[in-house]
């Protein structure tokens, strides 16, 4: 694992997303993020790594269009931009709870986007079934969301948020509240899909182990105020599984990762 500048995109391609000298203050004084530059490869795996209150989601929220910077920017270089110039966000977005509608069977709640870029309904629940499959969810197309495990449940909000094929994925610590063996499950499923679906991946979590197996980057952050401490480069390849998990590779850049996040915090 090696440590990299923040910004990656000179000599590259513009980055799908530049974040530059972004501040979060709110209403009630507190700084939640402060001064982040960032940018943002198309088709590479970012973590962003640090304990709660480090402002991971608030970052994300901002990138989504969820939020607005209290000072700094935020662009979409490559994406176009409607008549006000505002730049077209192609995203999905899996929160920390699945948000499914309850009402709504597993297939209602996927071909939702769908349905609110008015697709046809015949289109839009091929597409949604074809998703649901893909997540490993085939034969639970009519199932309710009270019929179906915490894990289940994920799968279809991952679904319902890559059913529009976006090019980029934000996933604010969706699988923190499940079990170890459904997350690792979830985890090489996650980056299964994005290795077929070749999308931008950012993924909020402060577990060291999962931010290592997951990544290309690790973009570690520290608190008071929330701002980036650290950029590393997992130097490891993929496809990434049981083996990788126990091999002394996997260990050690864990070891270096769980290093740079103490400095971060001490500082």
């Amino acid at each position: 694992m090696t440590a990299s500048p923040v910004s990656l995109s000179q000599g590259r391609q513009p980055p799908l997303v530049a974040v530059r000298r972004v501040s979060k203050q709110f209403a009630n004084g507190t700084l939640a993020v402060r001064d982040v530059d960032l940018d943002l490869a198309a088709g590479e795996f970012v973590s962003l790594l640090g304990p709660s209150g480090c402002g991971k989601s608030t970052l994300l929220r901002m990138v989504a269009g969820l939020g607005e910077p209290s000072a700094g920017s935020i662009d979409w270089p490559t994406a176009p931009h409607d008549a006000s110039g505002r730049p077209s966000r192609d995203l999905g977005f899996v929160f920390q709870d699945p948000t499914l509608m309850p009402w709504a069977t597993a297939l209602g709640n996927v071909t939702m986007p769908l349905v609110l870029k008015h697709v046809n309904k015949g289109e839009a629940n091929a597409r949604a079934a074809e998703m649901l499959a893909l997540v490993g969810l085939r034969g639970f197309e009519k199932a309710y969301p009270r019929e179906l495990s915490g894990g289940m449940k994920m799968r279809v909000s991952i679904a319902r948020a890559l059913v529009t094929h976006p090019r980029i994925l934000l996933m604010d610590e969706p699988f923190a509240a499940l079990d170890e063996i459904t997350r690792h499950k979830l985890n090489d499923d996650l980056l299964r899909l994005w290795e077929d679906q070749k999308f931008t991946a950012v993924f909020v979590t402060h577990s060291v182990f999962e931010s290592v197996y997951l990544s290309q980057r690790i973009v570690v952050m520290a608190a008071r105020s929330g701002r980036v401490m650290a950029d590393l480069t997992v130097d490891a390849p993929y496809p990434r599984d049981d083996l990788f998990r126990t091999s002394a590779e996997y260990a050690h850049l864990c070891r270096v990762a769980s290093e740079t996040l103490k400095k971060a915090i001490a500082q």
